[in-house]
């Protein structure tokens, strides 16, 4: 039988994901055929699919700001115990001035991905029985598609990882077969259906949002700013038809799911990059699913869903 671990977008809040996963690999011993993600679940899946998880956790309690953008669109600010984000003017205007299409680049990204998934990484992995698929959204075709490592070489599938995580407008939009690709999550943020299409009986899903969507944001005081929360908020509707669309694939499958969501919601804005935080959801990610496993005496329950 056949089983997926299946990881979400969620940028920074990745590291949540790879605590969780940690914990189900090595403390329970779960060992998966098929890894599906998106976006920052593109970067977890390969190394988690090798079983590198101390690469993997030093990789996102290491990555700052300059580890993603060249060309960094945002301002961090502090005020009191509050972190929060705004545009960075000076920025958006030279895009614009270079005729650009996106307020920042993420050429970093790329730089950073090839960096920690090496050559040598990757073709150890073509030497397992494992599946590594990323999901990536092609703009030019209006279409998800879904990109297994077996069928490209090393630069390709980094380039694909990359392409999953570019969250458009503020990270690059990369060309690529003569079709514009951005983050799978724009049309994808929870793969389920794919895991399961891909002949999975099993799947433990790692979605970077709480499981109660309904709390309080603080919107944007100026239109730059309030399109990065419209952003969110079309994001969180995705993912909850994504999660609803699996749920009912499951059932008519005959496919156990276990759904894993974060506690509580982690930052407003998950594409700031913070050492410190990171380490902290890691660790909160590894203890959540520590207490999820250890509160119960019956296998986990099939979730609901209403239709």
């Amino acid at each position: 039988m056949k089983k997926a671990l299946v990881i979400s977008g969620g940028g920074s809040k990745g590291a949540f994901a790879g605590g969780v996963a940690e914990y189900l690999m090595r403390e329970q011993g779960r060992d998966y055929d098929i890894f599906v993600g998106t976006s920052t679940g593109s970067l977890l899946i390969p190394h988690l699919a090798l079983n590198h998880i101390e690469q993997l956790h030093y990789a996102y309690t290491h990555v700052n700001q300059r580890s993603i953008f060249n060309v960094n669109p945002f301002v961090v600010r502090k005020k009191g115990e509050r972190t929060y984000v705004t545009i960075n003017y000076l920025t958006t205007l030279f895009q614009f001035l270079k005729r650009k299409r996106t307020f920042g680049e993420s050429q970093n990204l790329r730089k950073t991905i090839a960096k920690n998934f090496s050559r040598a990484s990757f073709e150890m992995l073509l030497k397992t029985d494992k599946e590594v698929v990323v999901s990536v959204s092609n703009l030019s075709k209006n279409r998800m598609e879904y990109k297994s490592f077996r069928d490209y070489d090393y630069a390709s599938f980094v380039d694909w990882i990359w392409m999953s995580c570019n969250y458009i407008p503020f990270m690059s939009l990369v060309t690529k077969n003569g079709y514009e690709y951005g983050d799978g999550g724009l049309g994808s943020v929870v793969p389920i259906r794919e895991a399961i299409r891909r002949g999975a009986k099993e799947v433990d899903v790692i979605i970077l949002e709480s499981e109660n969507m309904e709390h309080n944001k603080v919107l944007g005081k100026n239109p730059f700013s309030l399109m990065i929360s419209i952003f969110g908020f079309v994001l969180d509707q995705i993912e909850y038809h994504n999660i609803s669309e699996g749920i009912i694939a499951a059932k008519h499958n005959g496919v156990q799911l276990n759904l894993f969501y974060t506690p509580s919601k982690l930052t407003e804005n998950s594409l700031v990059f913070n050492k410190k935080e990171m380490t902290q959801w890691w660790q909160q990610g590894f203890d959540y699913a520590k207490l999820k496993y250890e509160s119960r005496s019956t296998p986990l329950p099939q979730p609901k869903v209403a239709y």
